[in-house]
């Protein structure tokens, strides 16, 4: 997207530019780094988890291992990776890592089928234990997609339905609900939707939801941006903080963060500190918005651009 080619060093160099930005800490707690960046270093040598560290961010990793279709069920998938994750997980904690990742997607526009449902929440639930004995926080995400024509009130059902499933399967697994994450989609139309939702209305949805199934014990809410666009999901987050709810409400955002930082570096060592400079304008946006005190006024006109990509993977 911005012409820059996907060499291992010029991911190193584009996530040293992450890591090492000042004053980062003040608004963001936690980076989840996929594998490769966990054991990277910036080029004098400081490891990545001692660049976060030193700058107040906790380290995390993603442990799942992608998205394999879901024999029997067209358009759906299941997440991979339970095999192996108890051994990586010890290995990840002796790295540095404190808490993990484990993204599942639930494709509203494929139904979704039960078997879709249920898996997920197997995986979630079975993940979310492993993690919990070898030491990491685990961040609970099954993500509800964006792809479709869905309305918001289909959404809502979906979602209801599938961290119903999700609850419950991790207590049947026995993962301590005061010591997890919840990463969760808002609630919004698909994205091909003939109406589209102002904040107000995804916040009310959005935590309806929520309210509905998520226990009070659960010390904090993560919302993943999910293709919004940067000023759409700190819109939505603000909305969401103007409400009472028993939890943290926060975020856990990477296009919506990453979008204006990527394409002002482009690449080029000469703009890493305008990069920088854009980050923290974002993290600083989106800290406001979980205090519920962000204004859009004066934000970037590339802010309001979408990033919505049909089956989106990583």
């Amino acid at each position: 997207a911005i012409g820059v080619e996907n060499p291992e060093d010029n991911r190193r160099r584009y996530r040293e530019l992450l890591v090492t930005t000042k004053g980062l800490g003040e608004y963001i707690s936690g980076a989840i780094l996929f594998e490769e960046t966990l054991f990277q270093s910036c080029e004098d040598g400081t490891s990545f988890v001692d660049a976060l560290n030193a700058n107040g961010i906790v380290p995390g990793i993603k442990v799942d291992t992608g998205l394999k279709p879901l024999t029997g069920c067209e358009g759906e998938s299941w997440c991979s990776g339970l095999d192996t994750l108890a051994d990586r997980c010890a290995s990840y904690y002796k790295q540095g890592a404190r808490f993990a990742k484990w993204r599942t997607a639930v494709n509203v526009a494929a139904g979704p089928s039960d078997i879709a449902i249920q898996e997920a929440a197997h995986g979630l639930a079975r993940y979310g234990a492993i993690c919990q004995e070898n030491g990491l926080v685990p961040i609970i995400e099954p993500e509800v997609l964006l792809d479709g024509e869905h309305d918001i009130d289909t959404t809502y059902a979906v979602a209801l339905k599938t961290w119903s499933a999700v609850f419950k399967a991790m207590a049947d697994y026995g993962v301590d609900n005061e010591a997890i994450l919840l990463k969760p989609s808002m609630v919004t139309p698909g994205a091909d939707a003939a109406k589209k939702e102002d904040p107000e209305t995804v916040a009310k949805y959005t935590l309806k939801m929520l309210n509905n199934v998520v226990p009070p014990a659960v010390p904090g809410i993560m919302f993943l941006s999910g293709g919004q666009s940067e000023m759409e999901a700190t819109l939505n987050l603000n909305a969401m903080n103007q409400e009472p709810n028993p939890w943290h409400v926060s975020f856990s955002y990477a296009r919506a963060l990453q979008n204006t930082v990527l394409k002002t570096w482009v690449g080029q060592d000469e703009n890493k500190a305008a990069a920088q400079a854009k980050l923290i304008g974002r993290a600083m946006a989106n800290s406001k918005a979980q205090l519920g005190t962000y204004d859009p006024s004066g934000e970037d006109e590339s802010a309001a651009e979408g990033m919505y990509v049909k089956n989106y993977t990583y």
